[in-house]
């Protein structure tokens, strides 16, 4: 090799682009692999710390969940053999003894049956055991689990066999069937590091001992790890379910989106996920030139692209701050310029496409003079250099982060930098990779300013752990929650608490709005738009179906196929 082909070599490497002639094209590795790129690593491999789609899209493979929503937004189950109704009589209200935390006076109890072949893939079967265990678990404060006030509503546990168990709820909820997020662990594995419960975190097989088949129960179970680059998964002998058709998955992490279409067109990579891949800008520019060799499939779904504010920051504290930065913005040009106009404008959390989505709460267009006016009467008028300052002295400057290497939030975020130095903002970028935003940054809320990223959700799913003021993650309760910018707010609090326990959907509608103008006007985040993903397949890649909310679409792999 000359060098100035080992030079070539090593700058393409440096991209993570494998050379075309030290790489297996796609096509001579035969169909019985697949190898997908994501743009992220997941922080933790334990289902129930910390949350990031990347780990979501990973465990969805080698793991199934009781309940999730499919491709058509259904309530279904997945681990279970039967939702929990009135009318089968598998769920069942009570009276409580004492109303619970949001006034209620129901309860209700739901059964359910665990797949009767469910094993995990050291053969040991699944069973209530397990429920339980978790349920323990998860009740541990030290733990921190992402979601603790799932496992706090349940008031017990009730074992009537190895396969059925009926949870004791303290609230009879709209959506009482809908347990997505109890994932379920092996006692028989992960009984020891929970021993010490402050250790836990770094004790948890899931991460220590990545490769334990004992720790999967779905399809596939993962075989390699190798942090930061990629994660191996083969089919699990003790699957119950449909065979997969896969001999081996890989997952290749490249963080940097144009790298991961450099990869898939040497034939490094077989498909580009939807949920972790190119933006849709890259992905209109991509199926232009590449269209007749990928199928491209786009869809729009529940993805707020947003960003959280640290309100523990005295300047973004003041509310008429944050309404300053969001007029200060123009977000329609944004969308129009960098993705075509196919990702709309956010007003809110809550997607158009959701039928809780109110069109008539207040919206932010782009109007610098009411910006500049906002900033004047929080004491911001003084500019030296350009860069406004207060009557003490102390400059208007904010520290803008997000995820290293996604070349679109990049742009955003450069755009944005620009729009708020002419309102006199001084913004400095310091963006992390994804694992250390999400693993420590965000999760432990150690961002001083703003925080850009995405948060993907479920139909009509109630924003308890992102904006209620008991699940802002903390040192004393482990971290646990993901009310990130430290919001509070009484009704709020008030209204998540008791739009549950309403059964008829349009009862449910006025308190939806009052949500939806709350945030509006507090701004805990700064809409910016509602993402859609663009899924890039090769041609012969089959029965994929995105599905448009927050659970992804590896959770029907055993689907997938070749032709």
């Amino acid at each position: 090799m000359t060098g100035l082909m080992r030079l070539a070599v090593l700058m393409l490497l440096a991209l993570g682009i494998a050379p075309l002639g030290l790489i297996q094209p796609a096509a001579a590795k035969g169909k019985d692999e697949l190898v997908i790129g994501i743009t992220q690593f997941p922080s933790t491999l334990n289902p129930l710390i910390d949350a990031m789609m990347a780990k979501s899209y990973v465990l969805a493979m080698a793991r199934r969940p009781f309940t999730t929503y499919d491709k058509d937004w259904q309530l279904a189950c997945l681990l279970c053999t039967e939702l929990p109704t009135l009318e089968n009589g598998r769920a069942v209200p009570f009276d409580l003894d004492k109303p619970n935390d949001a006034g209620g006076t129901k309860g209700v109890r739901l059964t359910y049956t665990i797949q009767p072949d469910a094993k995990w893939g050291d053969g040991t079967p699944v069973t209530t055991r397990d429920v339980v265990f978790t349920w323990k678990l998860g009740l541990t404060p030290q733990v921190g689990v992402s979601n603790q006030e799932q496992f706090r509503r349940m008031l017990d546990i009730e074992v009537a066999d190895d396969k059925t168990f009926t949870i004791v709820a303290d609230r009879l909820g709209f959506d009482f069937a809908a347990i997505n997020d109890f994932q379920i662990l092996p006692a028989h594995l992960e009984e020891k590091p929970l021993a010490e419960p402050a250790a836990y975190r770094q004790r948890t097989l899931y991460d220590t001992d990545s490769t334990n088949p004992g720790l999967y129960n779905g399809p596939y179970r993962i075989t390699q790890v190798t942090p930061g680059a990629h994660i191996v998964l083969e089919p699990n002998a003790h699957w119950w379910g449909k065979k997969p058709h896969f001999k081996r998955i890989v997952v290749r992490v490249i963080e940097n989106t144009a790298a991961l279409e450099a990869n898939i067109l040497s034939g490094e990579i077989d498909y580009i996920a939807g949920e972790l891949g190119l933006t849709v800008d890259q992905a209109v520019a991509f199926e232009k030139r590449q269209g007749e060799r990928f199928k491209v499939v786009y869809k729009s779904g529940l993805v707020y692209e947003h960003i959280d504010v640290m309100l523990d920051n005295p300047i973004l504290a003041d509310r008429r701050v944050r309404q300053a930065l969001l007029l200060g913005i123009d977000r329609q040009a944004i969308s129009q310029q960098l993705f075509g106009g196919k990702q709309p404008v956010a007003h809110s959390n809550v997607n158009p496409l959701d039928w809780i989505h109110d069109e008539g709460i207040p919206t932010y267009g782009f109007d610098a003079k009411r910006a500049a006016a906002l900033l004047d009467e929080a004491g911001w008028a003084e500019k030296r250099g350009g860069i406004r300052h207060n009557a003490k002295g102390e400059r208007l400057s904010l520290e803008f982060m997000t995820t290293a290497g996604n070349r679109s939030r990049e742009l955003v975020q450069q755009a944005l930098q620009a729009q708020w130095r002419q309102l006199g903002i001084d913004i400095r970028i310091r963006n992390e990779p994804a694992r250390v935003f999400f693993g420590e940054t965000v999760t432990k809320r150690k961002f001083t300013g703003l925080a850009m990223y995405a948060w993907i959700s479920a139909p009509e799913s109630v924003p308890r752990s992102t904006l209620h003021s008991k699940e802002i993650p903390s040192a004393e309760n482990g971290w646990s929650g993901q009310n990130n910018p430290g919001f509070r707010n009484p009704e709020m609090d008030r209204l998540i608490d008791e739009i549950e326990l309403v059964l008829e959907k349009e009862k449910r509608r006025p308190m939806w709005s009052r949500m939806q103008t709350i945030y509006a006007e507090e701004l805990p985040a700064l809409p910016l738009y509602f993402r859609a993903d663009a899924y890039i397949m090769p041609s012969w890649l089959t029965g994929l179906e995105p599905t448009g909310h927050q659970y992804p679409t590896t959770l029907w792999v055993e689907n997938w196929g070749a032709e």
